[in-house]
Formats: C-alpha cells, sequence, structure tokens
C-alpha cells in the first residue's frame, strides 16, 4: 500500500498562497500518479490535479487551472502543491492521492490510496 503524509495546510486570506507537500512511500516512486484532492464541508471530495511521476505529465480540473501547480522532488519522493490566488471556496481538506500506473498518463480521478489530509481554510 502507498503512504501518503501531506503537510503545509494552514490559515490564508483571499489572495494569498499556500504551498502543501506530500511524501511518497511504499512503492515504487516512479511507477505512480500522485494527486491531490479536496473536500468541503458537506460536498463531495474533488480530485483537481495529479502529475505522472515517470513522465511529468499533468493534470488540473478549471476549478483550479492558472492558480494551482503540482510539481514533484524526485530525490524526495515528494510531489508539491503550489496554490496562489486562493479564494475561500478553495477551503476544505486537502488529501494526497496516488495510484499505480504502468503507462504514462493518469485518470483524473479514481485515484485508490489517499492519505490523512490537512485543513486549508481561506478567509475573505
Amino acid at each position: 500500500q502507498v503512504q501518503l503524509v501531506e503537510s503545509g495546510g494552514g490559515s490564508v486570506q483571499a489572495g494569498g498562497s499556500l504551498n502543501l507537500s506530500c511524501v511518497v512511500s511504499g512503492y515504487t516512486y516512479s511507477s505512480l500518479c500522485v494527486g491531490w484532492a479536496r473536500q468541503a464541508p458537506g460536498q463531495a471530495r474533488e480530485e483537481f490535479a495529479n502529475i505522472n511521476t515517470s513522465g511529468g505529465g499533468t493534470y488540473y480540473a478549471d476549478s483550479v487551472k492558472g492558480r494551482f501547480t503540482v510539481s514533484q522532488d524526485n530525490a524526495k519522493n515528494t510531489v508539491y502543491l503550489q496554490m496562489n490566488s486562493l479564494k475561500p471556496e478553495d477551503t476544505g481538506v486537502y488529501f494526497c492521492t496516488a495510484v499505480r500506473t504502468v503507462v504514462s498518463t493518469c485518470p483524473s480521478a479514481g485515484f485508490t490510496d489517499w492519505g490523512q489530509g490537512t485543513q486549508v481554510t481561506v478567509s475573505s
């Protein structure tokens, strides 16, 4: 099973930035898609971004495109989520996710392994 540990959540005012980190262990790092998902109070989970750890290709949902950036440090088995221009509607628990892959592209959703989550709160 893939282990995922997130860090970097917190509170910020609208328009601000946060950077989340996800340390990945328990599986061959280069054979994974690693993503980010979030859940706002009373709403369904949204899988909104991911990166293919082998090829580096990324995916972003329209809700975060142009504001959020996924990157990785292969030497540290760590994936990052840089969040800029944050809005109050970005508030929620943010999860690092992963799915095993043998191809160079990642699905947009349906990741099988999830971290424990970290809270992000954006105030207006």
